[in-house]
C-alpha cells in the first residue's frame, strides 16, 4: 500500500530526515515513533505532498505523490497537525462545508462517517461545544470522508482522557477489521502504540533506526529460587540460557513447567517463574540509546 524509497529533507541546512525507506503492507496498522523533532511530522508531510522531499519518493497504491499526487492521494485520509474547524458551525455543518469543496455531496457518507466516528448525538451542536475528544471525532470523520484506503493519523490520542483514547482506538481497529484500512500513525503514547501496531518505525534525530516488530524472539523468564548453584546443570540440561539478572531464556516450544518439575526433583525449592515481557517502551529507549 505505501512505499518510502529514501525520503530526505533538511531545513536551513539541518537534517530534518535522512534516506527513510519503508514499506508498509494493505490491511496493516504502522506506527512512526519519534522524539519532538525527530522527522515525523516531516515524514507525514512528504507522504501528502505537503512537503517536497530533497531526495527520494513516496508511493501510495502504486502512485507517486511526488510526480502523482493527486492520484496518489486520492484514497488517502489523515489527522494532521491541528484539525482546523468553524466553532460557530455545527460538526455537520463543517463536513458539509469540507465536502462541497472536494466536489462530493453524498449526506449518505457523510452520516456513515459521523456513525463510526459515534457523534450522531452531537454532530447538529455548533462544535465550539465540543469537548477535545469530540473535536478528535469530528477530525477522525473528516479524515473518513474520501472514503480512503489508507489513513494518517498524526498524535490521535493527543490530550484525550482514558475513555477516549479507549473509544478511538476501538475506532483505530474498526478501521482496520470491519474496513479494510491501512493506517499509519504517529503518538507518544507507547502503551497504545503497542497495543494497536502490527510494526513500527523508530526515528532519532531524522534518521531510521528501528523498523518491524518488537516482539521478535522467545521472551525471557524470572525464577524465583533458593539455590542457583544447584539449578544450573538443571537450566543446562534442558537447553535453557542463564543471563544477566538470572533471567533465562528457554529453547523454543520447551514448557516452562517441565524445567519447574526437574528443579524440584533435583532438590531446589522454587517460589516463584513468570514470563519477562518487554514492552515497547522498553524497547523504544533500548533504540535510541537512552
Amino acid at each position: 500500500m505505501v512505499r518510502l524509497e529514501n525520503l530526505t529533507k533538511s531545513f536551513r541546512g539541518r537534517l530534518a530526515l535522512g534516506g527513510l525507506s519503508l514499506d508498509i503492507a494493505p490491511g496493516e496498522i504502522f506506527g512512526l515513533l519519534g522524539h519532538n523533532g525527530a522527522g515525523k511530522s516531516t515524514t507525514f508531510g512528504m507522504m501528502l505532498g505537503h512537503i517536497h522531499p530533497d531526495a527520494g519518493e513516496a508511493f501510495i497504491a502504486g502512485h507517486s505523490v511526488q510526480r502523482e499526487r493527486a492520484k496518489a492521494i486520492s484514497r488517502v485520509g489523515a489527522i494532521f497537525e491541528t484539525p482546523a474547524f468553524y466553532d460557530y458551525m455545527s460538526g455537520w455543518e463543517n463536513l458539509r462545508f469540507l465536502v462541497s469543496l472536494s466536489g462530493l455531496e453524498s449526506d449518505g457518507r457523510l452520516m456513515d462517517a459521523v456513525r463510526l466516528v459515534r457523534l450522531e448525538k452531537r454532530i447538529h451542536d455548533p462544535v465550539r461545544a465540543y469537548s477535545h475528544g469530540m473535536r478528535q471525532r469530528l477530525a477522525l470523520a473528516q479524515a473518513l470522508l474520501p472514503d480512503p484506503a489508507f489513513i494518517l493519523l498524526d498524535e490521535p490520542t493527543e490530550g484525550l482522557d482514558p475513555e477516549g483514547i479507549q473509544e478511538m482506538r476501538e475506532m483505530i481497529r474498526h478501521l482496520r477489521d470491519e474496513r479494510g484500512l491501512t493506517v499509519m500513525l504517529s503518538s507518544h503514547l507507547l502503551a497504545e502504540v503497542e497495543q494497536l501496531c502490527d510494526r513500527v518505525a523508530i526515528l532519532h534525530q531524522g534518521r531510521m533506526v528501528f523498523c518491524g516488530s518488537w516482539k521478535s524472539g522467545e521472551p525471557p523468564w524470572q525464577f524465583d529460587i533458593d539455590d542457583w548453584a544447584k539449578a544450573g546443570p538443571v537450566f543446562a540440561q534442558a537447553g535453557a540460557l542463564v543471563g544477566p539478572g538470572n533471567l533465562v531464556t528457554l529453547p523454543p516450544g520447551s514448557d516452562a513447567a517441565d524445567v519447574v518439575a526437574a528443579l524440584v526433583r533435583s532438590g531446589v525449592r522454587v517460589r516463584g517463574v513468570a514470563v519477562v515481557r518487554k514492552t515497547l517502551e522498553d524497547f523504544y529507549m533500548e533504540r535510541v540509546g537512552q
